[in-house]
C-alpha cells in the first residue's frame, strides 16, 4: 500500500438535511441515481425475476397472496416513487424520510400493517477502504422492499438462492427473505474482518523483520475501520435482538428461529472486532517500542565512542595548547611551562599512551557487557 492510499480516508457521502427541516421530508439529493427496480415473484413452484419501470402498479401485483414479493429498489432519484409508497401502501413519511437520508442507525419499528428495518452494508473497494452504506427495509405480509442509495451490494448469494430453490427461501414467506438479506449482510462483516486480521498477521511479520512508518499508517487504517465497524455491529445486534422479541404477525417463528443463529453470529462479530482491535493497538506499541530499543542502541554506540574519545580529547587539548618551556627568541627558561613540548619521541609516546587509554576503555566496556 503506497503512501498515498495510507493517508487516504474513505469519506462517506451521506445525506444530511438542512437543520430545521420539517420531520417527513423525502428529500432527493441533487447526485441521486435514477432508480433500478427489479421485482422477484415466487413461490414453491415458480420463480420470475424481472425489471420494473415505476412503481405504479405495485399496489395491484400485491394483490395477488398465491406469491411472495421481493421489490429491490436501487437509486433514489425519483420523487414520484417515494409519492406512490406513501399514497398506496400507505407508508409513513417519517418511514420515507429515513431511507432517504441515510446515516440511519440499525434498527426495527413496527407499524400498521408492516415494519421498517435498517441494516448497514458494509464493502471493501479496490484500495481495501471501507464503504458503508445504508440498506431499508419494509416487510409486508407478503413482499420485502428493500432500497439502497447506489447500485452496488452483496446480495447475489440470495438472488442465487432464489434461482435454485433449495431451502425455505421461496416458502417462508417475505419475513425470510429479509433474514437471509440480513445474515448475508452479517456475513459479509466476517469476511471483511478475516481480511483485516491476515493483514494484522502480516504486518506483526513487518514489525519483527523490519519495522518501518508505513506499518503505523496500515495499523492506525485497520484500527479506524474496526471502530466504524463496532459502530454498526452494535446497534445491528440489537435490532436483531427486537425482532426476536417482537410480536409482529409479518415476522413467523419460523423467521425467528433464523434470526436468532444470525444474532449469535454477530455477537461473534464484535468479540472478533475488540480483538482485533487489541492487536492493532498491541502492534502500534510494539512499533513504538522497537522504535526506542533502536534510538537506545544508537545513543548506546554513540555514548560508548565519545566515552573512549573524551580522554583522548582532553590530553591531545593540554598539549595543543603549545606552551613553550623556553622563548625561542632569547632562549630564556619559561617556568611552569610544557617542559615534554620538545621532548624527543614526545609524539610517539603521547599517541602510544592514548592508544593504550583507549585499549582499556574498550575491555572495562566489553568486561562491563556494552558490546552485547
Amino acid at each position: 500500500m503506497n503512501k498515498k492510499n495510507r493517508l487516504r480516508r474513505k469519506k462517506q457521502n451521506y445525506t444530511v438535511r438542512e437543520a430545521g427541516t420539517s420531520p417527513g421530508l423525502v428529500y432527493i439529493d441533487e447526485n441521486a441515481l435514477e432508480p433500478v427496480i427489479t421485482l422477484h415473484q415466487l413461490n414453491d413452484k415458480s420463480y420470475e425475476s424481472k425489471k420494473l419501470e415505476s412503481l405504479k402498479d405495485i399496489a395491484k401485483i400485491l394483490e395477488d397472496k398465491s406469491y411472495t414479493f421481493w421489490v429491490d429498489i436501487k437509486g433514489f432519484g425519483s420523487e414520484e416513487m417515494f409519492e406512490i409508497l406513501g399514497r398506496d401502501l400507505n407508508i409513513n413519511k417519517l418511514v420515507l424520510e429515513d431511507i432517504t437520508v441515510t446515516y440511519q442507525r440499525p434498527k426495527v419499528e413496527e407499524y400498521d400493517g408492516y415494519v421498517f428495518a435498517v441494516s448497514r452494508m458494509l464493502l471493501l473497494d479496490e484500495d481495501k477502504h471501507l464503504d458503508n452504506s445504508q440498506l431499508s427495509f419494509i416487510l409486508t405480509d407478503n413482499a420485502l422492499f428493500t432500497f439502497k442509495e447506489s447500485y452496488s451490494d452483496c446480495l447475489e448469494p440470495v438472488r442465487q438462492r432464489l434461482k435454485a430453490g433449495k431451502g425455505n427461501i421461496r416458502t417462508a414467506g417475505s419475513s425470510y427473505i429479509m433474514y437471509a438479506i440480513m445474515d448475508i449482510i452479517v456475513d459479509t462483516y466476517f469476511e471483511i474482518l478475516g481480511t483485516w486480521s491476515e493483514e494484522l498477521d502480516e504486518i506483526e511479520d513487518r514489525l519483527l523483520d523490519k519495522p518501518d512508518k508505513s506499518i503505523m499508517y496500515d495499523t492506525q487504517l485497520i484500527k479506524r475501520n474496526l471502530i466504524n465497524i463496532r459502530r454498526v455491529s452494535w446497534p445491528e445486534r440489537d435490532k436483531l435482538n427486537d425482532i426476536l422479541r417482537s410480536d409482529s404477525p409479518l415476522i413467523t417463528d419460523q423467521t425467528k428461529l433464523y434470526i436468532r443463529d444470525a444474532y449469535d453470529h454477530c455477537i461473534q462479530i464484535i468479540d472478533i472486532v475488540e480483538s482485533l482491535k487489541e492487536i492493532s493497538a498491541s502492534n502500534i506499541d510494539m512499533y513504538l517500542s522497537l522504535i526506542s530499543n533502536r534510538m537506545n542502541e544508537i545513543m548506546k554506540v554513540l555514548t560508548i565512542i565519545s566515552s573512549i574519545f573524551i580522554p583522548l580529547t582532553f590530553i591531545a587539548g593540554i598539549y595543543g595548547m603549545n606552551f613553550a618551556d623556553r622563548d625561542p627568541v632569547s632562549g630564556k627558561l619559561m617556568p611552569e611551562n610544557m617542559p615534554e613540548l620538545y621532548e624527543p619521541h614526545g609524539y610517539l609516546y603521547t599517541m602510544l599512551i592514548m592508544g593504550l587509554i583507549a585499549v582499556l576503555q574498550v575491555i572495562y566496556f566489553w568486561r562491563r557487557g556494552w558490546f552485547k
